[in-house]
Parts: structure tokens; C-alpha cells; sequence
């Protein structure tokens, strides 16, 4: 198995790779994204229970924003199974029962959600789905804005950012309008299935967008493969610098992914 090159070499022959191919890297990740979004069906939770059918013997996933713990009634054990993992719960109803409410709470206890479950004789759904929370106000900040709307595309931002982390400072170019904005080093639920561990090291902004730059660690004996559709949040692009996370404990365990959005990271957490 060919490990990926740490070296410094590699990061800057990374950093002057032609802006086609960065553009081509992002319209893939994009298209990627896009067909992900179209199979998965996706509800903001306003405190409105959500109705949720499923196939008899067909597991369906939800994503949650954050891991959660669900209570089953006690009249639906051995009708229905229900596993958690980091976010993600699987439904399997094992034989029909009609719709039953249950509660889902996070594991933080910041949000309770209702659920209204059935498994009827026949049609049920096996589709994705994907429970965000509503987008929050945006908060005053106290950082100078740039002049005028941004100029700059996602390659140039992405570009930018991995020269500000990697880059030696005489390799590095300046984006004009560019700041950099606060962002809580601490872990964030960004990748599903829980073996990724997700810490943000930086951002910026640019006019309306920003570009952070978020470490991806592999916590798990097995090598992981990272791909835009395992990613929560609403991102306008996401570029891995590499997309292959070996076993946890080798020296290519980690990586960076940077994410391009219109609202500040943390607001999207």
C-alpha cells in the first residue's frame, strides 16, 4: 500500500498544481454532493414531530446534528431495532406496527426530538434522511470587513488556505480582502460513521464566503476513505488534501479538508 508523502516538497508541488486541476478536483466533489443530496431527504426540525415509515425488514437510516440516544417504548421490542452510531441511527422494523411516537435526545441533552414511527404491511421508505436545525441569527462580529462583495472562487480560496498552513512564508500569497475569523479548536461532528475524528485549525472570510481548514483524524484500526457525501453541514465546496486516511497510529492518519461556506463555521455546528 503506497503511503501518503508527508513531506514539504509534496505540499508545495501540491500548493502550484494548475488551477484546472483544483477546479476539476471541486466540480467532482460538487457533483458528488449534489447526487448525495438528491437521495437523502432532508427536514429541519421546528419542533413539529416527524413522521418516519418504514419497509418491514428494510433498514433506514437519520442523521441527527449530533450523536443522540433514542427511548423505545417497550411495546415495540422485537418489532423494531434500533442501532446509534456518532449521529446516525438505523431503523430496522422487524414486523409492522402502527405509528408509535418516540423520542430521540442528544447525548449533550441541548435537543429533544419527536419522532412518529410506523412500519405498515406494505410500502414503507428506505431513504436516507437527514434532520438538521434551524439556521440561527447571524451574530455581530467584530471583525473588519472587507470592501465589496468577493471576488475570489473556491479554487483561489482553497489555495489560499493551505499556503497559509503549509506553505514556507516566502511561497506565500496574499488574498486581497481576506481575513482571518475565529473558530473553537475543539472537535466537531463532521464526518459520519464516528471513526473520524473532525478538529478545526482556521478560517477566513472573504467577502460572503470563508474558507476553514478542518484536521481529519482516523481513530480506528482501519483505513477510512473520506468523501464530500460523509460530511455534515451545508458546504459550497470540500477539498480533501488527501482522500485516504490510513489505520489510526500510522503517520498518514490524518489529513485536512477545507471547507468553503456563506455563513462562519461555528454557526454551522
Amino acid at each position: 500500500m503506497q503511503r501518503n508523502n508527508r513531506t514539504d516538497l509534496s505540499i508545495v508541488c501540491t500548493l502550484i498544481i494548475p488551477a484546472a486541476a483544483w477546479l476539476s478536483g471541486l466540480l467532482f466533489l460538487s457533483a458528488s454532493a449534489t447526487a448525495a443530496l438528491e437521495s437523502t431527504e432532508r427536514i429541519v426540525w421546528r419542533k413539529i414531530p416527524i413522521t418516519l415509515d418504514l419497509g418491514v425488514g428494510q433498514e433506514r437510516l437519520v442523521h441527527f446534528p449530533s450523536p443522540v440516544s433514542v427511548g423505545l417504548p417497550e411495546h415495540l421490542q422485537g418489532r423494531l431495532r434500533i442501532q446509534s452510531s456518532a449521529g446516525t441511527v438505523y431503523w430496522l422494523a422487524q414486523h409492522p406496527f402502527p405509528p408509535t411516537r418516540i423520542l430521540v435526545r442528544a447525548t449533550d441533552d441541548s435537543q429533544v426530538y419527536l419522532l412518529d414511527v410506523a412500519a405498515p404491511l406494505q410500502g414503507g421508505s428506505t431513504s436516507p434522511v437527514e434532520i438538521a436545525l434551524p439556521r440561527q441569527p447571524p451574530v455581530a462580529s467584530t471583525e473588519p470587513v472587507p470592501a465589496g462583495p468577493s471576488t475570489h472562487g473556491y479554487v483561489s480560496l482553497t489555495r489560499f488556505a493551505a499556503q497559509q498552513l503549509y506553505a514556507p512564508q516566502r511561497l506565500q500569497t496574499p488574498l486581497p480582502g481576506a481575513v482571518r475569523v475565529p473558530v473553537p479548536a475543539k472537535p466537531v461532528a463532521l464526518v459520519r460513521g464516528g471513526a473520524v475524528v473532525a478538529v478545526p485549525l482556521a478560517s477566513w472570510r472573504s467577502g460572503p464566503r470563508y474558507v476553514t481548514a478542518v484536521k481529519l483524524t482516523n481513530t480506528s484500526p482501519q483505513a477510512q476513505e473520506l468523501l464530500a457525501q460523509g460530511l455534515r453541514g451545508e458546504w459550497l465546496a470540500a477539498t480533501f488534501q488527501h482522500h485516504r486516511l490510513l489505520p489510526a497510529g500510522d503517520e498518514a492518519d490524518h489529513t485536512v479538508v477545507y471547507l468553503i461556506s456563506d455563513r462562519p463555521f461555528s454557526g454551522l455546528f
